[in-house]
């Protein structure tokens, strides 16, 4: 056992973080990652913009490896885009350690599962002392990895929330997929902006994606005047979309939601609030009508951009011990600290191996896969968490439990709120950012 290696599943940001920390730590570790090259999903919203400057996307441990490799950080004030973020750093980082003794990198290697040697999930006898048996798809069938220790750094990309109000696809959103994208659109393309150009356009979500959208379709609009775009907001107020705004400690972010509220309020995008879709129809002419639960209906919609959050892929853990929370999909310990019925603050109290660490002794979550439908992750958590994660694989407790995470406030208090309950600030300086 102590000779098998650490295991990380996906090379996005946290799990190269993680394969940084082991390699600095002389930990022998194997990275899998589902693409042909490193950070797949991150290059699949390549258009954008982080709100996130240079000198919070490199993790400490990723810095030296790059370093001895000779390579030259980025302007630490600059903000890129995720195509950047993955050209000058993630692909970078994974070269890097994939030329080490301690790392190796495997593309096209999609992992289908993960188990105990000659143990499934209902077996007790024997467990711990059993390493772990991770599947590998690859392009020639399915291998084994063998490990002492997994950290499932997959992230949630390739699992969109759909459009349906009550978390299930709506009536009608399967047949209609044609008309639907679950990602924001690089509306700067000239072939994707003529898709939309002069189309009725309807945007499902409040999120930083949603806000990137209405930013980019309230531009298009003006170029192009017979482009139409609703907004559909399951909360009855679309008051508390926006964001900090000035409040918000990442100016970047706070200014997307100024920017937001600005197209929003210029009249080139309509708010439906209150809208939870149930079905969608395909009318004759080929456009769709989203209904909602209680009947109204948005009509002649040609276009769909439903970016309504995303959840975990836990299909490939049917065989490993989890202890998660029952709402959000994420390790019960962490659960209270980034709750969004709870609070919705950029701050999240400071956490790593002892609140990933599951029942199934050596197994992790960790990165935006450990905060499951939550969605308030920025990369500076993950790099926190592999770092104590990978401290207590090496036994290094008094480092695990050392945990420095001070994330910049977003400048928005009082909670998710009820959907049907106009947004209240809290009163007195009681709310989750108070002192």
């Amino acid at each position: 056992m102590e000779a098998l290696p650490l295991v990380v599943i996906g090379a996005g940001p946290s799990g190269l973080a993680a394969a940084a920390n082991a390699q600095q730590r002389g930990l022998p570790t194997v990275l899998l990652e589902a693409g042909h090259q490193a950070s797949t999903w991150v290059r699949e919203w390549g258009h954008i913009r982080l709100f996130s400057p240079w000198s919070e996307l490199v993790a400490a441990a990723a810095g030296k490896v790059l370093a001895e490799a000779g390579w030259t950080a980025p302007e630490s004030s600059s903000y890129p885009t995720g195509q950047d973020w993955a050209d000058k750093y993630l692909q970078p980082l994974a070269d890097a350690l994939d030329a080490t003794d301690e790392v190796t990198v495997r593309y096209d290697a999609r992992v289908v599962g993960v188990t105990r040697r000659g143990r499934d999930l209902t077996v007790d006898s024997g467990r711990d002392a059993e390493p772990f048996m991770v599947q590998v798809q690859t392009a020639t069938g399915i291998e084994r990895v063998t490990a002492r220790f997994v950290i499932d750094a997959s992230g949630t990309w390739g699992g969109p929330n759909p459009l349906g109000g009550d978390g299930l696809p709506t009536i009608g959103e399967p047949a209609a997929a044609d008309r639907i994208t679950y990602r924001v659109p690089n509306l700067r393309d000239a072939q994707i902006r003529a898709r939309y150009a002069g189309r009725h356009v309807v945007v499902a979500g409040t999120g930083a994606s949603s806000q990137n959208a209405l930013v980019e379709l309230a531009d298009l609009a003006k170029e192009q005047p017979g482009t139409r775009v609703s907004w559909l907001v399951r909360r009855s107020s679309a008051s508390g979309a926006f964001g900090g705004g000035d409040n918000d400690q990442l100016v970047a972010r706070g200014a997307l939601g100024a920017r937001a509220r600005e197209a929003v309020e210029s009249g080139a995008i309509t708010a439906v609030t209150g809208f939870r879709t149930s079905d969608v129809t395909t009318a004759g002419d080929k456009t769709v009508t989203l209904v909602a639960f209680d009947g109204r209906e948005v009509a002649g919609v040609d276009e769909v951009i439903a970016v309504t959050g995303f959840r975990p892929d836990l299909s490939m853990l049917s065989e490993v011990r989890l202890d998660l929370d029952p709402v959000l999909q994420v390790p019960t310990a962490l659960a209270p600290l980034i709750d969004p019925n709870v609070h919705s603050c950029g701050t999240v109290y400071p956490h790593g191996a002892k609140e990933l660490a599951q029942p199934e002794v050596g197994f992790y979550l960790a990165g935006m896969k450990s905060y499951g439908r939550a969605s308030s992750f920025l990369a500076l958590t993950g790099y926190e968490q592999v770092r104590s994660v990978v401290a207590a694989i090496d036994g290094d407790s008094a480092a695990a439990e050392r945990v420095d995470l001070n994330l910049p406030d977003s400048g928005v208090c009082g909670g998710s709120g009820l959907f049907d309950e106009e947004d209240k600030a809290p009163q007195g300086g009681g709310g989750c950012c108070g002192s």
